[in-house]
């Protein structure tokens, strides 16, 4: 599986981006996927994940009521929808694919939000 992050941008505090993830490969419905983010200096940081049905959904306690994690099988993408974006979500976020039953992982190039206060 490969995967194309992209939708990084420059906001203001308070405004929205939307994330997006294409994913190569014919098997993408056998892959719950995720979003994570790094900001300088800080570790890689779990931020969300949809399962593989997009029935589950899970969230980082600091983005919960913030951003959505969706995604839609047929076209194979999945998305993070950030809204009342905050200084302090200034990462570059990271597009994460595990298989169901392997658990083998895959990662994406990455995309930065940055968000000035």
């Amino acid at each position: 599986v490969q995967l194309q992050a992209s939708g990084g941008g420059l906001v203001q505090a308070g405004g929205s981006l939307r994330l997006s993830c294409a994913a190569s490969g014919r098997t993408f419905s056998s892959y719950n996927m995720g979003w994570f983010r790094q900001a300088p200096g800080k570790e890689r940081e779990f931020v969300a994940a949809i399962s593989w049905s997009g029935r589950t959904t899970y969230y980082a306690e600091s983005v919960k009521g913030r951003f959505t994690i969706s995604r839609d099988n047929a076209k194979r993408m999945v998305y993070l929808q950030m809204n009342s974006l905050k200084p302090e979500d200034t990462a570059v976020y990271y597009c994460n694919a595990r298989h169901v039953l392997s658990r083998v992982e895959y990662w994406g190039q990455g995309t930065l939000v940055t968000v000035s206060s």
